[in-house]
């Protein structure tokens, strides 16, 4: 019997929902056999996302542009997307810097008002993504498939979910 090919993608958000995922402890044990996780932030060290992936749980907004082309790889090469916890929905905290007038003001108030004394913005390409004006909700960006609300979904719901997706 082949093995579902599972991920998780973590975009903007805190990480909440991949540590809601990890308190399903000894579950997770049975998830295994029947998936094969091939992309994942917690645990392991795959860099690029990779084709024919079956179900992806997908954890936070769009934030940048890093996130933007994350999403749309993984939508591409994806049977099957979850837009996973409320940031994922709604943009939830995240998307409270939507209430600014653009990125340019976070990037000071973080890099200028409330950093170190080095006084500057980093510029160089790879050191931090380019901000998008807004932090968007994932389905505003590709189709969703499903939504798992909660901040963060309790393990108990993730586990239900996953059950009813993996059949």
């Amino acid at each position: 019997m082949d093995k579902i090919r599972f991920a998780t993608v973590w975009l903007t958000g805190c990480s909440g929902c991949h540590m809601s995922f990890l308190d399903l402890d000894e579950w997770l044990f049975e998830l295994i056999e029947k998936v094969d996780v091939v992309y994942s932030p917690v645990g392991s060290d795959i860099k690029q996302y990779p084709p024919n992936v079956d179900l992806v749980l997908v954890e936070g907004g769009i934030g940048n542009q890093d996130n933007l082309n994350l999403i749309k790889k993984v939508r591409q090469n994806t049977k099957t997307l979850v837009s996973f916890g409320d940031c994922a929905i709604t943009a939830n905290v995240p998307g409270m810097r939507n209430m600014l007038t653009g990125s340019q003001l976070i990037l000071e108030r973080s890099y200028l008002e409330l950093a170190d004394k080095s006084g500057q913005i980093p510029q160089e390409p790879g050191i931090i993504p380019l901000l998008l004006e807004q932090v968007l909700p994932i389905h505003q960006v590709i189709e969703v498939d499903f939504f798992l609300p909660g901040c963060p979904p309790s393990g108990e719901e993730i586990k239900n979910a996953l059950l009813a997706l993996l059949g």
